[in-house]
């Protein structure tokens, strides 16, 4: 392709959904932290290094099928999810830092010794969580 030389009329998709095919054998629970894996597929937040969170649940689905058989709504934005304990708990000093995935519903301050996957970005913290944008 060749830079513009004209006015372009770019499509923009309407919203901030997603729509994800889901990996097999997978339930994801309406209101979860999503991420897909490797493969592209659809999975709840979890503790691993390979995944690529995308946003949260606006469904509850199962996929008792085939990789790919089901999607899934996704929506990106800014969401509240639980904050991690200890030493591994997000404070206001880590506004605008990237938070890391525990599970389908807890970020954490640190990537766990290098076990886990990035979440987003810190917006907020309060006494029922952590404000989190994907």
């Amino acid at each position: 392709m060749v830079a513009l030389t004209a006015d372009r009329n770019t499509p923009r998709a309407q919203g901030d959904v997603l729509e994800p095919p889901m990996n097999g054998g997978s339930t994801i629970f309406a209101g979860s932290l999503v991420c897909l894996d490797a493969t592209g597929f659809a999975v709840p937040g979890s503790t691993a290094t390979t995944l690529l969170a995308i946003g949260r649940a606006d469904e509850q689905k199962t996929n008792s099928g085939a990789d790919g058989a089901v999607n899934i709504k996704v929506r990106r934005g800014t969401f509240r999810f639980a904050n991690s304990a200890a030493g591994d708990a997000i404070s206001w000093a880590d506004y605008g830092k990237q938070v890391y995935v525990v599970d389908d519903q807890t970020v954490a301050k640190t990537n766990g010794g290098n076990t886990r996957s990035v979440a987003g970005i810190c917006r907020g913290v309060d006494a029922q969580g952590v404000w989190v944008e994907f």
